[in-house]
Order: structure tokens, then C-alpha cells, then sequence
């Protein structure tokens, strides 16, 4: 009973995520859709770091800020992601000294 539910479950989950896949190829979306997907991701991840940068230090709000536009910045000049994760982390680090 147990495995005939994993299994199911399995299913459920697996066929929504795999079917897209070779579906979308064959669609024809209008510009103004694929420039707002394609904003999508960016927003997500504005969504879920901000909230993240406010709170890495709950009394200091600003160190988080400054570590973003660190950031922010560093990724304007087009380094490596891991340039900039390693930069905004080394100034929140000197901030927090």
C-alpha cells in the first residue's frame, strides 16, 4: 500500500514538470509574453534575496543593504557570480566587525 502511494505520488508530481518540456518548443508565444517570461526569474529572485538582505542582521538593517548594492554593483561590471557572492559576503563580514 505504502509503495503503490509513492508511486503514485511520484507520478503526480513528475508528469506536470514533464510534459512542459515537450510542449513549450512547439508554441509560438507574441513578443510582449516572452519579454514578461522572461522577466519572471529576475522577479523571483528580487522576491526571495531582499527580504533575505533586510534581515541579516535584525538590529542593523543597513549592513544587508550595503552588502546588496555591493553587489549590485560588482554584478553592473559583469563578474563572475562568484566574484560578487564573494564580495557582497566580505563586506557584510567588515561590517559586522
Amino acid at each position: 500500500m505504502i509503495l503503490a502511494m509513492i508511486i503514485g505520488m511520484s507520478l503526480v508530481t513528475m508528469i506536470p514538470r514533464v510534459i512542459p518540456a515537450f510542449v513549450v518548443d512547439k508554441l509560438r508565444f507574441p513578443n510582449w509574453l516572452n519579454r514578461l517570461l522572461n522577466a519572471i526569474p529576475y522577479a523571483a529572485l528580487g522576491a526571495l534575496i531582499f527580504p533575505g538582505i533586510m534581515n541579516v542582521i535584525p538590529d542593523k538593517p543597513y549592513v544587508g543593504l550595503i552588502g546588496g548594492i555591493v553587489a549590485i554593483i560588482l554584478a553592473y561590471f559583469g563578474l563572475h557570480v562568484i566574484y560578487v557572492l564573494v564580495g557582497s559576503i566580505v563586506t557584510v563580514f567588515l561590517f559586522t566587525l
